[in-house]
């Protein structure tokens, strides 16, 4: 069975999310289904069959989860220290031709979230910045083309 690289934080949002799916959503849809099933021929009710597909999302998220997190490898990044990118930093880059500064956490796939600042550690940017450190130039494909980045600062926690 293949481990699961997380952060404590991302297993915390991922047993939250977890928790409301059985407390809250998933007795919400049984009463959908309840009150669909009383308004008679289920054949024509939209109202049915909208609360049975909602429900089967909600199973299949809540079987992930509990996978995901029964595989979980997490990893307390406040116990990290040092200034080598690895799983769990938090990487200041510098575009090597803007000068334009941003700040990712390389976190597990399940907890990434790139609005949020938090890239997968299977993506091609963290791929590139592992083992790097503070003065390295990277340089990462992405779809507009190459571009170089300069590791400006490494934290953790």
């Amino acid at each position: 069975m293949e481990r699961v690289p997380m952060t404590l934080q991302g297993q915390k949002r991922l047993e939250a999310e977890l928790r409301n799916l059985k407390s809250v959503e998933r007795p919400a849809v049984i009463q959908a289904i309840a009150e669909a099933r009383a308004h008679g021929d289920l054949s024509e009710n939209a109202e049915y069959h909208a609360a049975k597909e909602k429900q089967g999302f909600i199973e299949s998220r809540v079987m992930e989860l509990e996978s995901v997190l029964g595989r979980a490898e997490v990893i307390d990044v406040t116990k990290m220290s040092g200034s080598t990118v690895r799983f769990g930093a938090t990487v200041l880059l510098a575009d090597v031709d803007t000068d334009e500064e941003s700040a990712y956490q390389i976190v597990g796939t399940e907890e990434a979230d790139i609005d949020e600042g938090r890239i997968s550690n299977t993506s091609p940017i963290a791929r590139a910045l592992i083992g790097k450190e503070v003065g390295d130039v990277v340089d990462v494909s992405t779809p507009r083309g190459e571009k170089s980045y300069e590791v400006v600062e490494v934290r953790w926690g």
